[in-house]
């Protein structure tokens, strides 16, 4: 069995080697992979002959992949064929499971959202529920993508879930039917501001743009005179469907991007190909530091072609293509074969990851090689940094209060105390914690002893130990207390100080108790600073066209 591994993973190693080596012209470069590879067989069966204890050949194979391609750049990832569902689940939006997403809090795994109408969300489980056993079989100490995996399954199998439940004594099972589950492109859609539609478009995958597309029509239908496509936070996804999504507001035949590689006859141009649904409604894309890739490639568009305006912060920079490969044994290599250009023939691709420093890192380009390009009506616009808006909204750093409770999980379990004291609210878009709803959070965040750590605290630590390293300590050690009773005395106020912000997310956590992800998208959306700027813009439509140089 071990040799038949050992066959297994060299395999793995060599097929994706030897598919670059068909990419190579030239006796020399042939005879200096085939030099390596013959290298790196004869090591590997060293070491595992004669390193001083046993090893497990796939694990060591795996790191040796995973560095070699890392080498590279982040996006190009070997998938063994264990891990080919998950994947294929990440491209398509589609899988076999009861429709639950877990993640784990306080080293608990708790069901974290609901896919509405599903079986999880039609038997009675609820949002914050600890998952504790699957299957009659004890889940502690397994990790969220464990559990995930023990949750999914061929669609109409039977799992049994058994949860724990605040409030409730004695552990609750449920008995599912697992079933193809189809998370959507669009958690949201619909009309703010009277006669603005508002789309928010959280993934690229299949199907993406023809969820765009209805929703455009379905919000004319009921009054849209402007459209505002929410690409924040949105990490890209399937290149055919952000082509699609950009031809919904451009004219067929015009071109959307381009492709260059290696290989020569991989380069395309790709035109829009349909007719579009409305290339006159006035448009505003929403766009952050995180929109990358996919969503980068519409927003591009829109822009070169002045279709529409950019509202908010500066893109990721994501400008490489990734084409999927079959390798033995039905493992996958998902590899960057190209960069992509918009149509005014710009590539904002941000980190060079061919050309690395002294010490092997990858940095972004310099300004010196950023290049000017123009719109369509003449505007100045540049390459090499990712896309810039061109209404710029500053963002909100987020307090450090405010991201421990988020993160370390204090929201949410409030959220679980709120939800099981309360068997009802008011409707998500007028919900609002009372200030004695926020005091008994407070109350309760003090009885739990939360704490958390700024980063000053950090280099205060640093300084003693430094001190003490130069036996200074003695000396500065009563000014050093003193700042660090100063900043516990400033961390006892933040509560107050960041009232709204903690009430924001707080807000956000316990709407999704009673009315799941869209409950808790509507509940914010009349204080996003973003989408207040872009429906101000298209309600101000000489301020509109004078940015679009009309």
């Amino acid at each position: 069995m071990q040799k038949k591994s050992k066959s297994v993973l060299i395999s793995l190693l060599v097929i994706p080697i030897l598919v670059i080596v068909l990419g190579f012209s030239g006796s020399d470069s042939y005879f200096e992979i085939s030099r390596n590879l013959d290298i790196f067989t004869t090591l590997f069966k060293e070491v595992n002959a004669y390193y001083v204890d046993e090893i497990e050949p796939e694990p060591l194979m795996r790191k040796g992949i995973d560095s070699m391609l890392s080498s590279l750049d982040p996006y190009t990832k070997f998938i063994p064929e264990e891990e080919l569902e998950s994947y294929r689940a990440i491209t398509t939006g589609q899988y076999g499971g009861i429709g639950v997403l877990v993640g784990n809090i306080d080293d608990k795994a708790f069901i974290i959202n609901l896919y509405e109408n599903y079986a999880a969300h039609k038997a009675g489980i609820k949002i914050g529920d600890e998952i504790v056993s699957i299957n009659g079989k004890s889940i502690e100490s397994q990790d969220p993508e464990e559990v995930t995996h023990f949750l999914k399954g061929t669609p109409n199998s039977v799992v049994n879930v058994t949860v724990k439940r605040l409030g409730v004594v004695d552990p609750i099972s449920f008995q599912l039917k697992r079933e193809k589950i189809i998370v959507g492109n669009v958690p949201y859609a619909g009309l703010i501001e009277g006669n603005v539609g508002y789309i928010l478009l959280s993934e690229f995958t299949f199907g993406a743009s023809k969820e765009v597309s209805n929703q455009i029509r379905q919000l004319k239908e009921k009054g849209a005179e402007s459209i505002i496509l929410d690409l924040r936070g949105n990490r890209g996804g399937l290149l055919n469907e952000a082509i699609n999504i950009a031809n919904i507001f451009i004219p067929k035949g015009k071109e959307i991007v381009s492709t260059k590689g290696k290989v020569d006859s991989w380069n395309k141009s790709y035109k829009a190909l349909n007719m579009p649904v409305d290339i006159a409604i006035p448009l505003a894309i929403l766009i952050n530091n995180v929109s990358a890739s996919a969503s980068e490639i519409v927003a591009g568009v829109i822009q070169d072609y002045d279709r529409g305006v950019l509202v908010g912060r500066k893109t990721f920079g994501k400008g490489l293509v990734q084409t999927t490969r079959p390798l033995s044994y039905n493992a996958q290599l998902k590899v960057t074969t190209a960069k992509y250009y918009t149509p005014s023939g710009r590539c904002i691709q941000r980190v060079n990851y061919t050309d690395k420093n002294i010490i092997g890192e990858a940095e972004d380009f310099p300004d010196s090689l950023i290049t000017e390009f123009k719109t369509s009506g003449g505007r100045e616009i540049y390459d090499g940094d990712g896309l810039i808006p061109d209404v710029k909204v500053e963002g909100k750093e987020m307090a450090d209060v405010t991201k421990s409770l988020l993160f370390n999980g204090v929201l949410f379990n409030y959220a679980n105390v709120f939800f099981s004291e309360n068997e009802s609210i008011e409707p998500a878009s007028t919900f609002e914690l009372s200030d004695d709803d926020y005091l008994k959070f407070k109350n309760w965040v003090k009885q739990e002893n939360f704490d958390y750590k700024i980063e000053l605290e950090s280099r205060i630590k640093s300084l003693e130990d430094f001190a003490k390293s130069e036996m200074l300590y003695d000396k500065m050690n009563s000014r050093l207390e003193e700042l660090k009773s100063n900043i516990e005395l400033s961390k006892s106020e933040d509560f107050d100080k960041y009232k709204e912000e903690i009430k924001l997310m707080l807000t956000k956590e316990i709407v999704s108790r009673y009315f799941l992800l869209k409950g808790s998208i509507v509940s914010t959306i009349n204080k996003d600073d973003d989408i207040a700027e872009a429906v101000n813009l298209l309600q101000d439509s000489a301020r509109y066209n004078k940015i679009l140089n009309r």
